[in-house]
Formats: C-alpha cells, sequence, structure tokens
C-alpha cells in the first residue's frame, strides 16, 4: 500500500516548498521525511536520513556505493534536477537501486541565468552598479552581445534553449560536444568546432556540459591563454570544470575581461579571494532554482516515483 511507502526528501529547495510536500501527501504518501536542518546533509546525515526511506528525492547528495551499503530500504532515487554525476550508477545497480530521473526539466531558468550573466558582464552592468554604490561615477557601457560570437560547449537540453535564447541577437555561434547532432547544427545555423577554435575566436563562451574524468578542469590556464583579453567566461553547469585557482588567476591579470561562476567545487565556496574579485559575478547555484523550475522539477521527481511503485496517477 502506498501509505506503507516513506520517501524521503534531501533536497532543500524542495523541503522548504509546502505545494509540493502537500502533493506528495496529497497522492497518499503519509510518511514523509524532508530536510528539517534545511541545508546539505554531511555523509553521516544522509547515511542515517535515507536508511529510513524506500524511496528519495535527491538533488546534489553524494549518492556512493559507502552510502548505499547502509541504506538497504531503499529502492529507489528520484533526481531533483538534471544533473547525474554525483551518483555511482554502478553502485545502484549493485545494490538495487533505481535512479529516476528526468532531462531538461529546468533547462529554461539555466539559460536565462547564463544569459542574464552575458548581458550584465558585457554591457558593464554589474561592474559599474557595485562602483556606483561605493559613489564612483563610470560611465563606461561595455559592449552589446548582438553580433558577437558566442561558444557554447555542451549542446545538451540547456546548450539548445541557449541557442534558443540567443537567436533575436545574431549571434554567430560556434558549439562543441562529443555527441553527433549534425543535422541540428545545419538547421540553426551553428558552427561545430573544436573546443580550442571556440577558446580562441569566441567572445563569450558559455559552459553546458556534465562533469566528468575528461573534463574534470577542463577550463584551466592553457585554456584560458588562448582566449581574448576581451572574452568572457560563464559556467552554470558544474563546479569542477573550471580549474578555479587558475580563473583567479586569469581574471587577476586581466587574461580574460570577466566571468560568471554558478557551481563551485566546494560549495559554499571557501576562496574568498576568488569571490570578491570585481570582475566576476558569483551566484550561490541558483541556475536551476527559478520558482517555475523548483515546482517544474519536483512534480517531476514526484511522478518518477509514482510510476516507479504504479501507485496511481498523478496529475501536476
Amino acid at each position: 500500500m502506498i501509505s506503507s511507502l516513506t520517501v524521503g526528501v534531501t533536497t532543500v529547495a524542495f523541503s522548504k516548498d509546502a505545494e509540493l510536500i502537500n502533493e506528495l501527501k496529497n497522492i497518499g504518501f503519509q510518511k514523509i521525511f524532508i530536510n528539517e536542518p534545511q541545508r546539505r546533509f554531511t555523509n553521516e546525515e544522509l547515511i542515517e536520513f535515507l536508511s529510513q526511506c524506500d524511496a528519495a528525492i535527491v538533488g546534489l547528495d553524494k549518492i556512493t556505493d559507502e552510502v548505499l551499503s547502509q541504506v538497504p530500504k531503499l529502492k529507489a532515487i528520484s533526481k531533483y534536477g538534471v544533473g547525474l554525476d554525483n551518483i555511482d550508477f554502478a553502485a545502484c545497480k549493485k545494490y538495487n537501486v533505481e535512479v529516476l530521473h528526468t532531462q531538461g526539466v529546468n533547462k529554461r531558468s539555466v539559460s536565462e541565468l547564463a544569459l542574464g550573466c552575458m548581458l550584465s558582464l558585457s554591457r558593464n552592468i554589474y561592474v559599474t552598479s557595485n562602483e556606483l554604490k561605493r559613489g564612483q561615477w563610470n560611465k563606461n557601457g561595455g559592449t552589446q552581445i548582438s553580433g558577437k560570437t558566442i561558444g557554447i560547449i555542451g549542446v545538451g537540453h540547456i546548450g539548445k534553449d541557449m541557442v534558443e535564447l540567443l537567436k533575436p541577437f545574431r549571434c554567430k555561434i560556434l558549439v562543441n560536444d562529443i555527441i553527433e547532432q549534425d543535422e541540428y547544427y545545419q538547421q540553426h545555423d551553428l558552427q561545430l568546432v573544436t573546443k580550442e577554435e571556440i577558446y580562441k575566436n569566441a567572445d563569450i563562451i558559455t559552459i553546458h556540459t556534465p562533469l566528468t574524468d575528461e573534463l574534470q578542469h577542463f577550463i584551466n590556464k592553457q585554456a584560458l591563454s588562448m582566449m581574448k583579453p576581451s572574452a568572457i567566461v560563464i559556467n552554470t553547469a558544474r563546479g569542477g570544470l573550471i580549474d578555479q585557482d587558475d580563473l583567479k588567476w586569469a581574471l587577476q591579470n586581466n587574461i580574460i575581461a570577466a566571468a560568471a561562476i554558478d557551481a563551485y567545487e566546494v560549495e559554499p565556496p571557501q576562496d574568498n579571494e576568488l569571490i570578491a574579485l570585481p570582475n566576476l559575478i558569483t551566484t550561490p547555484h541558483i541556475g536551476g532554482n527559478a520558482n517555475e523550475a523548483v515546482k517544474a522539477m519536483g512534480r517531476s521527481a514526484i511522478e518518477n516515483i509514482v510510476n516507479f511503485f504504479n501507485v496511481g496517477s498523478y496529475d501536476n
């Protein structure tokens, strides 16, 4: 019976959303645990929490062999969000834990943040606003993004949505992805090039890849040194894609003009010197957290659990 199933919610955004919690209850789940501390669980806390659950809605929690080996009751993990690099799929298979996920549910939320950073840094909105708060009157209005060369690394759901948002600006768009999708590129007048060509030619580079061993720190001192001094780099994907020390070096030494990062290797980030840089927008991993995306990701996670346990229908 559905009332006998225990569902746990580790992610803070979902746990804070009374509407989503009520929707879980209305389906019939009576045993629902949420993230009461309203912060990321430690590894020990995560194990203790998941040990109570038949199914869990998780965000960025590290689902490892160590965790799964100590939570034998757990049957399914429903991903809140789209990134899957925090989940050990081999361990899930080993312990017969199903991973439930739906791709693309928060793509517009992330792509809008990336576009906002492009505009804010290109037009000097961020820098001059902060300067004016300190009493400085800087009339440098930056440059338009219209007609500029944009490099998109990672052309999945979010990368493709970025292409849609950029259409009114009539940019030249360079793309790079490991998946062959030449027909899509031709339909949207995109130029498939190497990462190195993007580094050398793009005015703005926006990253929308997963974090893999191959892509760990692929934006590093070598890559940054290839870029234009006027280049802007935006990462709304995963923190480990950029070497943060190398990015700090590039921004401090005018190797590139500016950057925006929404994800960090350690969250919250510990490098206060990096965060304080005037030509760096730093946001607290909010790319997928527009109100509409919170609801969409939450409802997708609920629907996947309902379908997995075959406990009726969920009209969201």
